[in-house]
């Protein structure tokens, strides 16, 4: 450590003795030997001698005389500045400056626009400060949806004088979101056909950054800027003679993250290019595909590069050059600059810094009157427009009731219907299930899906269990609101009976009928019931069936025959015994004996028989009085009331046959019924047995080869009886046989 203090202490004394001595002249510039001079009288050029004042002394002391009066110059106008800025804070630039809450920075800013109206330094910076903050705010803003009103607003604001400023914001913000690329490049596309010069500079300093990212091997600001490239390509706002520069330059030597980048960078314009230069597009494919068989890059990127003549042989159908919603230029209007990356590139960073105009007002009328031909009179009055407080307000509150989301997948119902499912399926009995229902408060508001989440509960059963009777008994007698939707279930599910297998129908009509006999529901919901063959089908004949089976079984006959004659269900049981029409009159009464309920149709039995003892004495009376009239009228009168008489025998023995017909029929399909029942036990009778033949035992397999041992030693003792018995035909046997054996071997 003392010899390297040592070595340092020799380094330092030679840099003294390089370094030149102080002069005299030196010395006059030094402030200290001002304020040591200050102390010194002063020397008057009178009291020196004539050729004394060339002396150098003589100068430096002049010198210094014209230092001491600049700096007190300088002093002073420091001091007016400090004023200045004790008055009012530096608000204008974005660091050393105090913080001031915001309603004094407007009230400052107001003050600076009014005292320096374009003539003063404070207002330009002031206005330049504005004009860097809303070409920001206006640049982070725009996506596909909003770029043509972005488009207005930013045309709005003066881009000629902060193109520095316009070309920085894009820049950064393509940095930040890539994704967002093809975006800030058909803005580009926009402001070039107004303003190519602002286009043109953007473009060369994306150019300088990429040259400058690549000198430093930086992937991340590569990948972005060829992708800024590639899309200004797709809008024709560049030349794609650079993209294929560019390529070449990456392929060239080839690298991982070079091939990587140009494979990105081909997926991006890639269409644009096979249409414009097709032999240039080639060539570069055929260097992938040069680079994939050399095989000396990593497995990652040769996947990229298959992936990448995968999109090529889809015509670059996912990744086209421009989307529709972004191609806002015609052909004729595009500008393409042909820029070349040998090309010597200045950026004007100096264009991003304030700078005084002397010319200010001049050169904000001529922006105007650029700015008006541009955009047009209406969307700069729009623009000038301001809103009040109070109308943003409640535009944004419109704008919220427009963008409600409005939830068609009934999410909240499907999850109501589960949660009381749930307690249905998991409750003991039908009163801790209630008790439950009632606890959760899930039925407020939706008593009518507790309804029909219980029929359908009840329907899925495979028989019906009265838990679900009771259950719905309690809610209806719980609340009226309950009762009235049990009641619009029941007109519901007859209307759409017929909809419903057999087992639903059944457990449905069953829980109906243990309703109407608990007097849970009024008995006047049987009035959409109209029981003739015209408005009945066989599912709603079944479900009638099987409500008054259950009603008689619970109440008993003779009690619901009662409840069903008394005067107050005249009117809610005209469609079940309909008197509009005999055949009607019939047909319910038929219907009900088939059921085994025909003591509920005596009132329409007599209702049938006065009926036809009126019509037979409005006969007989017509008959008499046409005998007193004339002999002649009263013949005619026993003719008519004869062919009426035969006429109503005839309708019915019609009827009585088509009873008989309907009675045979079904006897004679239970028959069918009871024959294929029988078949099919046969059937399996049979298969059984054929199975069990199949498998034979051990016995029978030793009994079979018994028999077969005795059939041949009976064979074989028949063949040496007859032998003996002919013993010629054995000769002329063994003759034949030789002799064909003969045959063969000569033959062969």
């Amino acid at each position: 450590e003392r010899s390297r203090s040592r070595d340092k202490d020799k380094k330092k004394s030679k840099k003294r003795e390089r370094e030149p001595k102080e002069t005299v002249a030196d010395k006059r510039i030094d402030p200290k030997t001002d304020e040591k001079e200050e102390e010194k009288p002063k020397i008057l050029e009178s009291d020196l001698i004539p050729a004394l004042r060339e002396d150098v002394s003589f100068l430096a002391q002049k010198y210094n005389e014209e230092k001491r009066v600049e700096k007190d110059t300088a002093k002073e106008e420091n001091k007016e500045l400090n004023e200045l800025r004790r008055r009012r804070p530096e608000v204008l630039g974005r660091s050393g400056g105090v913080y001031v809450p915001p309603h004094k920075l407007a009230q400052l800013q107001q003050e600076i626009l009014e005292s320096n109206q374009g003539g003063g330094v404070d207002h330009q910076k002031l206005m330049w400060e504005l004009l860097r903050k809303s070409i920001n705010g206006i640049i982070n803003k725009v996506n596909i949806t909003n770029i043509q009103y972005v488009l207005v607003e930013l045309l709005n604001e003066n881009i000629l004088r902060g193109k520095g400023l316009l070309a920085r914001a894009i820049i950064k913000a393509q940095m930040a979101s890539p994704n967002f690329t093809h975006v800030y490049a058909a803005l580009i596309c926009v402001i070039n056909t107004k303003l190519p010069e602002i286009a043109n500079l953007i473009i060369r300093r994306v150019i300088l950054q990429f040259q400058r990212a690549y000198k430093r091997n930086n992937k991340i600001v590569c990948m972005a800027t060829t992708r800024m490239i590639g899309h200004l390509i797709n809008q024709q706002v560049l030349s794609d003679f650079l993209g294929l520069q560019l390529l070449t330059l990456l392929l060239e030597k080839p690298t991982e993250d070079s091939v990587e980048i140009a494979c990105d960078f081909m997926v991006e314009c890639g269409q644009m290019l096979s249409e414009l230069t097709p032999a240039g597009s080639n060539a570069i494919f055929e260097r992938f595909k040069a680079i994939l068989h050399e095989g000396e890059i990593d497995r990652k990127v040769q996947y990229s590069i298959e992936k990448l003549f995968a999109i090529r042989k889809t015509k670059f159908k996912d990744h086209p050059g421009v989307i529709p919603e972004l191609d806002l230029v015609e052909e004729g209007d595009k500008i393409t600059h042909n820029i070349s990356l040998d090309d010597e590139i200045n950026g004007e960073e100096m264009l991003n810094i304030f700078k005084f105009d002397p010319f200010y007002e001049k050169t904000e009328e001529e922006w105007n009157a650029i700015k008006h031909e541009i955009l047009g009179e209406e969307n700069i009055l729009q623009l000038k427009t301001v809103r009040k407080p109070n109308e943003q307000q409640e535009e944004e509150e419109e704008e919220e009731e427009e963008n409600k989301i409005e939830d068609f997948t009934e999410r909240d119902l499907v999850n109501l219907r589960r949660t009381i499912y749930l307690v249905i399926m998991n409750s003991l009995d039908f009163e801790e299930c209630a008790h439950k229902l009632l606890k959760m408060r899930l039925g407020e508001g939706h008593e009518d899906e507790v309804c029909n989440m219980l029929l359908e509960c009840c329907m899925h059963e495979r028989t019906y269990l009265t838990f679900y009777g009771l259950l719905a008994q309690r809610f209806a007698q719980l609340s009226e609101v309950y009762k009235i939707h049990f009641m619009n279930a029941f007109v519901e599910k007859y209307t759409t009976i017929h909809r419903y297998p057999t087992s639903e129908l059944r457990n449905i009509a069953r829980m109906f009928a243990h309703l109407l006999f608990t007097e849970a529901i009024e008995w006047r919901v049987l009035q959409v019931i109209t029981l003739t063959q015209e408005r009945t089908t066989s599912s709603s004949r079944i479900f009638i069936k099987i409500l008054f089976q259950e009603l008689a079984e619970h109440m008993g006959l003779e009690k619901l025959n009662k409840r069903l004659q008394e005067p107050e269900m005249a009117e809610f049981i005209k469609g079940l015994f309909p008197k509009d029409h005999p055949k009607n009159t019939r047909f319910s009464i038929n219907y009900f004996t088939s059921i085994g309920l025909g003591a509920l149709t005596e009132d329409a039995r007599n209702y049938l028989e006065k009926l036809s003892q009126v019509l037979l004495a409005q006969a007989q009376g017509g008959e008499q009085e046409e005998e007193e009239e004339s002999s002649s009228d009263s013949d005619s009168d026993d003719e008519s009331s004869s062919e009426e008489e035969d006429d109503n025998e005839e309708e019915q023995k019609k009827e009585d046959s088509r009873r008989r017909g309907n009675r045979e029929r079904e006897r004679g399909r239970e028959r069918e019924k009871e024959r294929e029942r029988e078949r099919e036990k046969a059937r399996r009778r049979d298969s059984s047995s054929s199975s069990s033949r199949g498998r034979p035992s051990k016995r029978e397999n030793e009994r079979s080869d018994r028999r077969r041992g005795d059939d041949h030693d009976r064979r074989r003792r028949k063949r040496s009886h007859d032998r003996k018995r002919s013993p010629s035909r054995s000769a002329s046997k063994s003759e034949s046989r030789s002799s064909s054996k003969d045959r063969r071997r000569r033959r062969h």
